[in-house]
Formats: C-alpha cells, structure tokens, sequence
C-alpha cells in the first residue's frame, strides 16, 4: 500500500514553514501557568504560523502530571479550534503500545489535527518492537496524519531510511518524519527518494536549518521563544533569498549552538528569553533542570538586544 498523495498533501499542507514546539510557563512555586500558557498558545499563533506542536522536550513533557497536560492539551486545542488557518499537532510519547494507542485516540477525538509520536525508547527495546509500536498507534488514528519523530541524539533509537518507508508503505497516515539528527540532511534527502517519498521536518533547534531545507525539508520545529526569527528565515529561503536566509541565521548560529548542547540548558534559555520580553512571569523550570549562570544569562541579553528589531515586548 502507498502513501495517499491526498493525504501526504494535506499534512504537508499544515506542517509547512515554521511549526513551533510550545513551552510551558510555571509559577515561582513550580505550578502550571495556564493563563501563561494560553498567552503562549496565542503569541505563537500570531506570528503566521500554521501550526504548532504540543508537549515535546522543550514543553517539559517528562515533568507534567497527567492532569496538567490534559488541562494544557485543552487550552491548545480550545485556541487552534477557533482557527481554521492553524493545526494543532499533539505528542504522545508513551512508552507502552497500550497508552500511547489510547492517548493518540484521545487526542483525535479532542481536536488534534495530527498527531506527533515520539518511538519508546527505554530499555532499548529491538526495531521490531518499535516498528510494531509505530505501526499500532498508526492503525488506531487512521486517517489521520502522524509525525513520526527521530530524536537519536535524546533517546538513542536508531531507524534507518528504509524501515520508515517500509511502514510508510503499509500504513498511509505516516505523512512526515520529524528529523532531529546531527546533521539531519543526508536523512531528509534519503526519505524523499524513497518509497513512498516522505516529507521532513527538520527539529533540533533549527541549527542545521539552511542544509534541510535545500534537501527538502517542509518545515522546521523549533522552540518557541522568538519564533519571529525562525519564520524570517524561513520566509526568505522560500523567497529565493538564499544569501538573506543564510545570513541571518549565520547570526543565530552561535546562540542556538550552543544552547542546543543540552536539551535542559535551550529549555531554561528559552524560558528566561519568553520572560525578558514579558510573555509570562517566571523563567522557573521543574527540577532536575539547568541553572543558567551569570555569563548565560549575559548570553541571553546579548541575543535580545542583537535581535530586537525581530522581538518586540510581548508584555
């Protein structure tokens, strides 16, 4: 069975450019921000996004409770819901076939427009079990299309090129890999030689943001602190401002390299950077996390005032 070209055009069509990851706002006391986080829904989807996804790693999806990410969920699917020009792509990453199938299920009947599955990745389960997982949570949410997400550097599993498009043939709904390889270029182009061909997102902070998109890639699916830098370049690559596009992210480059060493250490940056401009309170995030010392704060500083002609206050 091949991919659907009705199908593949329509998730291509919603993950298309910049598709930011959202971040969660906590109180000083470590609670869920919820008018925070609606602010963050709301500020991201004014930037000209067309879709957004929700919890990934820079949302702390490992430190919420099962009721804090049900409210949160809501509070994106209520917004996107009200939208017809934006999708809402929600992550399961469970690591049981049973809950991720459910909570998948769950999140279609609640509005998702896609869902982004993270493969289970403790314990070093072997390919088959992956594949097996994969292919559950795609037959459950059929048709509805899944962002398969390949995050090695994170989790250790490995899938090549041809095992994902070996499930891509037998099941239509796997419309996009989330490629979060170092460098993840070489992936991306194998993908969309393959058979079927299969569209890429490029993830990790968008450090390799110009090699993936002159490979192909559809999109991007960075953080969400200054999205407006990210939909820039994007939009001058698009353009055919290939030296526009290369150059301001040259400028960005050292910045998100180095806050990409360690998922904890881009997460409190981009906490603190969504503080600074004023769209929640606190840059507090839940422990085990990164304390940024006085030179990264300094770092941060730097980067606001380099790019604040592309990041207005948001207070």
């Amino acid at each position: 069975m091949s991919t659907t070209p009705a199908l593949a055009d329509r998730a291509t069509a919603v993950v298309n450019g910049v598709s930011p990851v959202l971040e969660v706002p906590f109180s000083d006391s470590g609670d869920i921000d919820v008018d925070g986080f609606r602010r963050v829904v709301r500020y991201v989807l004014g930037t000209g996004v067309t879709s957004v996804m929700f919890p990934g790693f820079a949302s702390e999806f490992h430190k919420l409770t099962e009721g804090e990410r049900e409210v949160l969920t809501g509070v994106l699917l209520d917004e996107t819901s009200r939208r017809p020009d934006v999708s809402a792509i929600v992550a399961v990453q469970d690591h049981a076939t049973r809950l991720a199938v459910a909570r998948a299920a769950a999140a279609v009947k609640a509005g998702a427009d896609l869902i982004n599955l993270l493969p289970p990745h403790f314990l070093s389960p072997s390919r088959r079990a992956i594949v097996a997982h994969v292919s559950a949570v795609l037959d459950a949410i059929a048709p509805t299309p899944l962002v398969l997400q390949y995050a090695p550097t994170e989790t250790g599993t490995s899938l090549d090129g041809a095992t994902i498009a070996a499930i891509a043939r037998e099941h239509p709904n796997l419309a996009l890999i989330k490629v979060e390889s170092s460098p993840p270029g070489a992936l991306i182009a194998e993908l969309a030689a393959g058979d079927p061909p299969l569209a890429a997102v490029e993830g990790y902070a968008g450090v390799q943001l110009p090699d993936a998109y002159r490979r192909g890639a559809v999109g991007s699916q960075p953080g969400c602190s200054f999205t407006e830098i990210y939909v820039e370049i994007w939009r001058r690559f698009a353009g055919g401002d290939e030296k526009g596009g290369d150059e301001l992210h040259r400028r960005l480059l050292p910045y998100i390299s180095y806050w990409m060493l360690d998922t904890e250490l881009i997460v409190a940056a981009e906490k603190l950077i969504s503080a600074r401009r004023g769209l929640f309170v606190s840059a507090y995030c839940r422990e085990p996390a990164h304390r940024l010392d006085r030179e990264e704060v300094r770092m941060i500083d730097r980067f606001l005032a380099e790019f604040s002609d592309f990041l207005p206050s948001l207070a």
